[in-house]
């Protein structure tokens, strides 16, 4: 798999030292295969790390079975790709070229480790985050998704993918491709699917379905408790997620949809330390998220956390939307806040086939060469509406006040005046949905003259408002009167971010007085796991 490697620098293309691979040989089997071999297969579990000492590994095509590209691999490297530290499952067989030699080391072991070695840390994990890289950039993917246009499900499926970094082929229902796969799967023509490898059809696709056969989801081990649970994958909880693991913490971050919350639907942050040509939200959570994952923080989407209790021991059990339980001796609050859904008739109805919430290149797909509507005057509606007038055909950006003065970052904002693809219009709101199989056009009323115009739009982004996701709380922690946490002296804690609830914390949005900003909820992520560490080994 050489080839995956090879735009990312010398760094990925530097071999493990002597002495990563004498510490690798102390946990490892040596063992000889001949060609043709497999040495794993499309959908097996990220179970082994195979270092090639002799021979020639090749990295197998999901949809052909055949090398993919030109990736190969010889003595010095190692397969597998990021999903070897998420624990799911493998999205590129690897197969013997030539009688092969390897050295194969446990995933448990080989974490274990990499938390010892940073420097093997470092090169390895470089070169699997590059290869997932690769895999997301190219046509190969093992999971396809054909038609997502004409099923809002599958538009579920699609965002499900994008925002959690999954590799995904889109066909269109009517193109070539998909007619193949229609013949390979025994599927009728026309018809939206998902396939997973070269035929595996997956009946009623749902997002947990697919966590599930990648590996995504959490395996129900009631006997294990956590130190520490996070609840919320955003920018705050992907932080105390890298440095629970940093601090030598077990800790698992829940997310009931993506890592990277609400700001990982931002298309690009501009104003973020360190990316003076921006980042997008995703990015930069994905990044956490893998420097997590390096010091053994798990993670698991999509599980909802539905309810909270603390037993008589102390230790604390979240009940997940499935049944699941999960315990842990303390609980980090990071579940921010969601857009709240318009009081609009029909608004369900369209909603993933005409109204989104997040402003990714999944939901752009859907807005090429129409009209597009945004509302909401805050950071991120600016950046959606610079995004997707990359391909809209026009972009008008619903702003319920008289101006964006005080919602809206001055840099972002003039460049929305100043492009010609972006239109403001202040004092204005939605009032109608109109359309039948998926939205066609809206009825925006001008609140200054009292005058309803129509716009003939297939996407509305609602962005707007900030509701709190707090009642799983269980009512174990103080809350103020819209709903967000309370800490620190409004409780009478000695922490800024503890709650009323000893063992019970609270970072980012979620949080009553924070800052609504990407920066500040990762500095409380990183700040609040002194004291998580404390309530730990005091508890």
């Amino acid at each position: 798999m050489e080839s995956l490697a090879v735009d990312l620098g010398p760094m990925a293309r530097t071999p493990l030292h002597e002495a990563h691979v004498r510490a690798m040989r102390r946990i490892g089997t040596v063992e000889d295969y001949p060609a043709g071999h497999m040495l794993v297969k499309l959908g097996d579990p990220s179970e082994v790390l195979y270092y090639v000492e002799e021979g020639e590994v090749e990295a197998v095509a999901p949809m052909t079975g055949k090398r993919y590209g030109d990736a190969t691999l010889g003595p010095t490297q190692f397969t597998g790709e990021i999903s070897f530290l998420t624990g799911g499952v493998t999205l590129l067989g690897s197969r013997c070229v030539a009688p092969t030699r390897v050295l194969a080391v446990p995933r448990e072991a080989m974490l274990e480790l990499m938390s010892r070695v940073p420097e093997m840390s470092d090169i390895i994990v470089t070169v699997l985050a590059g290869r997932r890289r690769r895999l997301l950039e190219s046509n190969e993917a093992a999971l396809t998704i054909i038609g997502a246009d004409q099923s809002r499900e599958l538009r579920r499926i699609a965002a499900f993918a994008g925002r959690n970094r999954i590799p995904v082929r889109m066909l269109e229902i009517d193109s070539a491709d998909a007619d193949h796969e229609a013949r390979v799967c025994a599927l009728q023509k026309h018809e939206p699917a998902v396939i997973f490898g070269k035929d595996n059809v997956i009946e009623d696709p749902t997002p947990a379905k697919i966590a599930r056969i990648l590996g995504l989801d959490l395996a129900a081990d009631v006997d294990h408790i956590y130190d520490v649970v996070i609840v919320g994958g955003g920018p705050a909880g992907v932080s105390a997620g890298v440095y629970a693991g940093a601090e030598g913490l077990s800790a698992l971050v829940l997310d009931d949809l993506a890592i990277g919350g609400q700001a990982g639907t931002s298309s690009r942050i501009e104003n973020y330390m360190g990316f003076p040509t921006g980042i997008s939200g995703a990015d930069l959570c994905w990044r956490g998220e893998v420097q997590a994952m390096k010091f053994g923080t798990r993670f698991a989407v999509p599980r909802r956390a539905v309810s909270l209790s603390r037993r008589e021991d102390g230790i604390f059990c979240i009940i997940l939307e499935n049944g699941t339980e999960v315990c842990a001796r303390s609980v980090i609050v990071s579940t921010g806040v969601q857009y709240r859904r318009l009081p609009i008739d029909r608004l369900e109805e369209f909603e993933s086939n005409g109204i989104y919430y997040a402003a990714t290149d999944v939901e752009a797909r859907y807005c090429r060469e129409t009209e597009v509507v945004i509302i909401g005057g805050g950071n991120s509606a600016g950046q959606a509406a610079m995004f997707l007038c990359r391909t809209a055909r026009h972009v008008h950006l619903l702003v319920r006040g008289p101006s964006l003065a005080a919602s809206m970052s001055d840099y972002l904002l003039s460049r929305l005046k100043a492009d010609p693809k972006i239109t403001i219009h202040y004092q204005t709101q939605l009032a109608e949905l109109h359309g039948e199989d998926g939205l066609e056009a809206v009825t925006i009323r001008d609140g200054a003259s009292g005058e309803d115009w129509r716009i003939e739009a297939r996407a509305v982004f609602v962005m707007v408002g900030a509701a709190p996701n707090t009642n799983w709380l269980s009512g174990l922690v103080d809350l103020d009167a819209k709903g967000f946490v309370k800490t620190g002296e409004d409780v009478g804690a000695d922490s800024p971010y503890a709650t009323s609830h000893p063992g019970i914390f609270a970072v980012g949005d979620v949080r009553a007085g924070s800052v609504k900003r990407v920066a500040s909820a990762v500095g409380e992520g990183a700040v609040v796991m002194s004291k998580v560490w404390e309530h730990v080994e005091n508890g």
